[in-house]
């Protein structure tokens, strides 16, 4: 016969089990449900931003004075030309009337057609899309790439104290390409690389070599602003005790640096990063310009100057778009990373 008391520990060892079992699954259910409300949340703020940017992108371009559809037709178009064309493009319709049916043509996913090639908006963005989010990608890639072993090796210099005049010329050179404009800079790198060296092409998009200087335009000041921000960060977590502790296990300098102190500043850095890119997608509408590259900044320009409404509005809402959904990516992998971030949130 069993001996009671074995009996009575093995049913409470069970009982002990499955109460764990238990709140476990409940840990689990209530971080999913967390990370489905802050889904949730985000994806209404994500609608009401878009519904404000079609709305401000619609009315803006229409306060814009001027008549489109004469501007595109010329002084020389008769008036029944242009009274045709317009009709056409249902522009003699009330205001309201023509908002409604943008946002009915915008759900079905249509743009409406350009004023001047008559071609359909959507048809005139799939063409020029993959230069500008090809240009923003390149430039992201290069400025985190650049920014990780820059800052980290800053911030080592800087706690350390042994280098001290690296360390300022580091932050020096720092400082100046945050400082110094885009436009100057893609003027610089023009006239030392293209007109001085001949070693690239001054404009063109299509080639490897004809993607270097656009790419180092925009992502050099995003790179030494990254930079700054994992230094600081770096800095702070060297400081932390448990650092201390994970010194004192002797390990290799790149083991310490990409085991302990690395994960720690990923939320920080991510969250810059998020911003970085956003702003790398909008500033890809001046970069564009300068390098003569066919994206959707170029055509942008283009369209304000012949007051092309509907190519204009597209190029808003496709670079909003952009912009809110690298925002939201960057939330939820943050979530993944760290779930309180759901909870401060808010």
């Amino acid at each position: 016969m069993a001996d009671p008391s074995l009996i009575t520990a093995e049913v409470q060892g069970t009982a002990t089990a499955a109460l764990a079992v238990r709140a476990e699954g409940r840990r689990q259910s209530r971080g999913l449900s967390l990370r489905s409300a802050f889904l949730l949340r985000r994806l209404g703020r994500l609608a009401v931003s878009l519904a404000v940017v079609v709305l401000a992108s619609f009315f803006l371009v229409h306060l814009v004075p001027g008549d489109p559809v004469r501007a595109v037709l010329g002084p020389e178009a008769s008036a029944e030309l242009v009274a045709a064309t317009r009709a056409n493009l249902g522009l003699d319709k009330p205001i309201l009337q023509q908002f409604l049916d943008y946002v009915a043509g915008l759900l079905r996913g249509d743009f409406g057609v350009s004023i001047r090639t008559q071609r359909p908006v959507a048809e005139i963005v799939a063409q020029r899309f993959p230069a500008t989010i090809t240009l923003g990608i390149w430039a992201f890639v290069v400025a985190v790439v650049g920014a990780l072993p820059i800052g980290i090796a800053a911030a080592v210099s800087s706690r350390t104290g042994r280098h001290r005049t690296r360390d300022i010329g580091l932050s020096s050179f720092l400082g100046i390409l945050i400082a110094i404009p885009n436009f100057l800079l893609a003027v610089g790198l023009i006239a030392l690389f293209a007109v001085q060296l001949g070693w690239l092409p001054a404009a063109g998009w299509g080639s490897f070599d004809q993607a270097i200087l656009p790419v180092l335009t925009l992502s050099l000041g995003p790179m030494a602003y990254l930079a700054r921000i994992v230094q600081v960060e770096m800095i702070a977590v060297l400081e932390m005790t448990y650092m201390t502790t994970a010194r004192s296990k002797r390990l290799p300098a790149h083991l310490f640096y990409l085991r302990h102190a690395l994960p720690n500043i990923v939320t920080a850095s991510l969250t810059v990063g998020g911003l970085v890119l956003s702003g790398l997608t909008a500033g890809t509408v001046l970069i564009e310009t300068v390098f003569a590259i066919p994206g959707m900044g170029t055509t942008m320009v283009s369209a304000v100057s012949a007051k092309d409404f509907p190519v204009v509005q597209a190029a808003v809402i496709v670079y909003a778009l952009i912009v809110l959904g690298v925002n939201l990516i960057v939330d939820l992998i943050l979530v993944t990373i760290d779930p309180r971030s759901s909870i401060t949130e808010g």
